[in-house]
C-alpha cells in the first residue's frame, strides 16, 4: 500500500478530529488508508466503538445460511457457488420440505434466524417466494433475513412489478429484514468488470432506500480486495453513509475481502489483503461510519483469531455462528465456529458474550467468565 512520506502528523489530527466528535471526510479516510498507523488507528475506532455500543459486551447470532438455490444467470466472475441456468447436475432448488429440516435444526441449536439467499433464477417468481415465506411463517418462530437487493430486483423485474411493490408483497408474506449482499462495491466501473448483469449502484441503494420507506430494517456490506481503487472503497463508504443519513436504516455494516479460490475474477487480482490491510479497513469503517451503529467482523473469511482481534478495530459483533455456509467456502474459506467457540474466543478477548437477534435484540447474556 502507498504511504505518505510524514502520516503521523495527519493521522493524528485526523484521529483527533474524530474523536472529538466531528465527521472525517473522504481525504481524511484516505490519510488513514494510506498509512502505516494500524494500532493507533484501531485504538480510535475501538473508542468510537464503545462510545456508540455498550463497552466490554461483544453480541453474535445463531443463525443460518440457507441458500435455496444456486441457480443464476448473472455469471458474477468472483462467484464460486452459482450455477448455470440449465445445469441439471449441480443446479438446484431447495424442495420446502428440506427447508423445513434446516429451519428445525436451527431452532433446535438455538437459532432465531435464517440468511436466506441464491441466485437470479429465472424460473422463480414472486409466488414461489410469497408460498415459501407463508409457509414458513406459519410453522416457525423465525426471523426471515432474505433477497438481497439484486434478488428483490430480479423477482421485480421477472414479474413486472416495481419495487416497493415487490418488497410490500414480500413483507406481507414474511419477509421481516434485507441482508446488504450484492453490493460488492458501489462502483460502476467495478461492477462493470466482476458482476456487468447485476445492479448498478444507484439500483442497489434504490432497493435499500425502497426497503428503509416501508420500515424494513437492512445491513450494508462490502466485498473488497479485488479490482477496486481504494477512492472506490471510500467512495462505497460515502454512498452507505449518505444514505443511513437519509434514512437511518442501516443497522450494522460488514466488509469483508475477496476470496479467490474456484473463481474467474482471481486472474485479474494482482493484490489480496494482508490481515493488516483487513484490520485497517475495519478500523477506518468504523471511524467513517460515524452514524452505523454496528460494525460486524468477518470471522468467515479472515479465521477466528483474526476475528478476535478485530474485536479490538471496531467491532462489537461477531457475526454468525453460520451453522451452514455455501458461498465464501464454494470459494475454499471454510472456517466453522459453535456457541463455544464463540464464547471462548470473546472471553479470551476480555469481553461479556452475548446472543442477539437479528435486530441486535439480545436473546441471552452470559457471564464474562465461564
Amino acid at each position: 500500500m502507498a504511504v505518505d512520506v510524514k502520516p503521523d502528523l495527519d493521522v493524528a489530527g485526523v484521529l483527533d478530529k474524530a474523536l472529538s466528535g466531528e465527521r472525517i471526510s473522504d481525504d481524511d479516510a484516505r490519510v488513514l488508508l494510506t498509512s502505516r498507523e494500524l494500532v493507533r488507528i484501531g485504538r480510535a475506532a475501538h473508542e468510537l466503538r464503545n462510545r456508540r455500543t455498550e463497552p466490554g459486551r461483544v453480541t453474535f447470532i445463531v443463525d443460518r445460511n440457507l441458500n435455496y438455490t444456486n441457480v443464476c444467470y448473472t455469471d458474477c466472475n468472483f462467484c464460486a457457488f452459482y450455477r448455470r441456468p440449465g445445469d441439471v447436475r449441480e443446479g438446484y432448488v431447495l424442495p420446502k420440505p428440506v427447508i423445513f429440516k434446516k429451519i428445525e435444526e436451527t431452532i433446535a441449536l438455538g437459532g432465531t434466524g435464517v440468511l436466506m439467499q441464491g441466485g437470479h433464477n429465472p424460473d422463480l417468481g414472486i409466488d414461489w417466494y410469497e408460498d415459501l415465506f407463508r409457509s414458513i411463517k406459519a410453522r416457525y418462530p423465525i426471523h426471515l433475513h432474505a433477497l438481497s437487493p439484486s434478488e428483490v430486483q430480479h423477482i421485480a423485474r421477472k414479474d413486472k412489478l416495481t419495487t416497493s411493490d415487490t418488497l410490500s408483497r414480500l413483507r406481507d408474506a414474511g419477509l421481516d429484514s434485507i441482508p446488504g449482499g450484492g453490493a460488492e462495491i458501489l462502483s460502476d466501473r467495478v461492477r462493470r468488470i466482476i458482476s456487468p448483469q447485476k445492479t448498478k449502484s444507484e439500483e442497489w441503494l434504490g432497493v435499500m432506500r425502497a426497503a428503509h420507506r416501508l420500515g424494513m430494517s437492512t445491513t450494508a456490506t462490502m466485498m473488497w480486495g479485488h479490482v477496486e481503487t481504494l477512492d472506490e472503497r471510500i467512495d462505497h463508504l460515502r454512498q452507505i453513509r449518505d444514505l443511513q443519513d437519509e434514512m437511518s436504516g442501516f443497522r450494522a455494516f460488514i466488509s469483508w475481502t475477496f476470496q479467490p479460490d474456484n473463481t474467474a475474477l482471481a486472474e485479474q487480482v494482482t493484490w489480496f489483503p494482508t490481515s493488516v490491510d483487513y484490520l485497517l479497513m475495519q478500523a477506518v469503517s468504523r471511524i467513517y461510519l460515524d452514524n452505523v451503529d454496528h460494525i460486524q467482523s468477518s470471522w468467515v473469511t479472515q479465521g477466528m483469531k483474526v476475528g478476535q482481534v478485530a474485536l479490538f478495530y471496531g467491532a462489537d459483533d461477531l457475526g454468525s455462528i453460520m451453522i451452514e455456509e455455501n458461498v465464501v467456502s464454494a470459494a475454499g474459506t471454510t472456517y466453522r465456529a459453535g456457541v463455544e467457540d464463540f464464547l471462548h474466543t470473546i472471553r479470551n478477548a476480555g469481553f461479556r458474550p452475548s446472543q442477539r437477534d437479528t435486530l441486535y435484540r439480545t436473546v441471552r447474556d452470559y457471564d464474562l467468565a465461564a
